[in-house]
């Protein structure tokens, strides 16, 4: 981890395309400010973790879907025509 001193109003650039910048410092409390590329994603680190865990468990209900439907095998249908409700012998009744 880096550690660096900076006054109010003072910066640190990261990868030439991120500024922070210290905006206030009131007791323990710092206000920083953010200047970054539109596409870039910024995350508080606890909504960041959050997402990461309901990630990781949505990926292991679908792994243990998979593998539900897996140990399942084939799921057999009989000769087309053959179905519920058709008759057997293959001709329309009249009437």
């Amino acid at each position: 981890m880096l550690y660096l001193t900076r006054k109010i109003g003072e910066s640190v650039i990261i990868n030439d395309n991120i500024e922070v910048t210290v905006i206030d410092i009131r007791g323990k409390s710092i206000k920083l400010g953010f200047t970054f590329p539109t596409d870039a994603t910024v995350l508080r680190r606890e909504i960041f973790e959050r997402i990461q865990a309901e990630n990781r468990a949505a990926a292991a209900g679908s792994e243990a879907l998979a593998q539900a439907i897996k140990s399942r095998g084939p799921v057999g249908r009989g000769p087309v025509g053959q179905g519920q409700g058709q008759p057997k012998g293959g001709s329309e009744p009249s009437g």
